[in-house]
């Protein structure tokens, strides 16, 4: 465990914010982190001003960097990070903005996120992610994360027993959830039926086990529990935080998260144990990551997600309620947002503001990040416990 760091204590997380999912837009990038801003501003009752600290997260803002964004929004922050981590950014921008807020580099810090949706953006932006990506698949036909996600797939599946009915019950549970989230852009029914008829994408990978990409923002700030008092803000704080990144290369196809190798930490740094966590929103690009996280995250043992899936009710009104909003899987993933999309419905569950979905007497949540595909696996790895006030 790592020694002499200071704990999170007086960290506080507020003003949750989504900017609505669409399918497609032609506004870039840009416009989403500034309807994202203009909506923390609108909520907190917060001047421009007041900002002086800001992380930005998007895959679509080339050739800016979060620096062109301050001009582009008339923003003089302080202090500033740019992380274009996909799905581990929003615990990314929480950890730093958590630490600078506690060294007085910042008094409030917008955490910002979002990309847009071309009709050929997502393409575009595949052929130059990486050159992973670009050189061991791309010339085989194999391009884009369906191909990769059915290679973890397949790989889990033959090593421990998982059937596709497994996966199901993750996809259908959050299209449940999503039926009671405004905010989210699937609003029909799903059965596991549907589920296991819906055709095939990549083998063992069907329409239901894919996220829609579109465009869309998210933002939330961090503050000293101090400020958002003095602001009435409705908070929660931040217990514990972990990430790593490039855990377990040696794993041939990715098997095993970077949550496994801090899982204790983070459970220490908040002083509870796995049974403690009222619910847990997952980053789930595909169901087989979900259950990664729960193996991962201790709350059952490598292999035994199937079984753990089986038997227990994932919905918000369950006995483990996993990605209370509907997640990614039935929202939508407005590209790096979709890193922030977990943190906010944490934030929402934790001030009372999850409306018909929220979980009774809900105290502690989890979130976790996982982003930057490659060949074979993910590189980022994140996770956060949060407390309500």
């Amino acid at each position: 465990m790592p020694s002499r760091r200071q704990s999170y204590e007086g960290v506080a997380v507020a003003v949750p914010v989504t900017v609505p999912y669409r399918r497609y837009s032609t506004r870039g990038a840009h416009w989403f982190l500034g309807q994202s801003l203009r909506r923390l501003l609108d909520e907190s009752g917060l001047d421009k001003a007041q900002i002086d600290g800001l992380t930005v997260s998007s895959f679509s803002l080339g050739p800016d960097t979060a620096v062109g964004i301050t001009q582009h929004l008339g923003l003089s922050p302080r202090w500033l990070d740019y992380l274009p981590n996909g799905g581990a950014s929003g615990v990314m921008a929480l950890r730093r903005a958590a630490r600078a807020v506690q060294a007085g580099d910042a008094d409030i810090v917008a955490c910002v996120a979002a990309d847009t949706n071309h009709v050929d953006s997502f393409r575009q932006m595949l052929g130059g992610f990486s050159y992973f990506a670009r050189d061991a698949s791309y010339p085989y036909g194999a391009g884009g994360p369906n191909s990769i996600f059915a290679l973890v797939t397949a790989n889990y599946m033959r090593r421990y027993g998982a059937r596709r009915d497994d996966f199901g019950r993750i996809a259908v549970s959050q299209r449940i959830n999503a039926m009671k989230n405004p905010l989210a852009l699937f609003k029909q029914a799903l059965s596991l039926d549907d589920y296991m008829a819906a055709r095939a994408i990549s083998d063992p990978i069907h329409l239901f086990d894919c996220v829609m990409p579109c465009a869309g923002g998210e933002a939330f700030l961090v503050m000293s529990e101090q400020r958002a008092r003095e602001l009435a803000l409705p908070h929660a704080t931040l217990r514990g935080a972990i990430e790593r990144h490039n855990a377990f290369s040696d794993d041939p196809v990715m098997e095993r998260g970077g949550w496994r190798v801090d899982r204790d930490d983070l459970y220490a740094q908040a002083g509870v144990a796995p049974g403690a966590i009222d619910f847990i929103q997952t980053y789930d690009d595909y169901p087989v990551i979900v259950m990664l996280q729960f193996e991962d995250l201790g709350f059952c043992d490598k292999g035994e997600g199937p079984e753990f899936v089986r038997s227990r009710d994932l919905t918000y009104a369950g006995d483990f309620p996993n990605n209370t909003g509907g997640g990614q899987l039935s929202a939508g993933q407005a590209g790096a947002a979709g890193g922030f999309i977990g943190m906010n419905e944490a934030l929402r569950q934790l001030t009372g503001q999850a409306g018909e979905r929220q979980v009774a007497d809900a105290e502690l949540g989890l979130v976790c990040g996982f982003g930057m595909v490659t060949y074979d696996r993910c590189l980022c790895t994140g996770a956060a416990i949060l407390g309500r006030s």
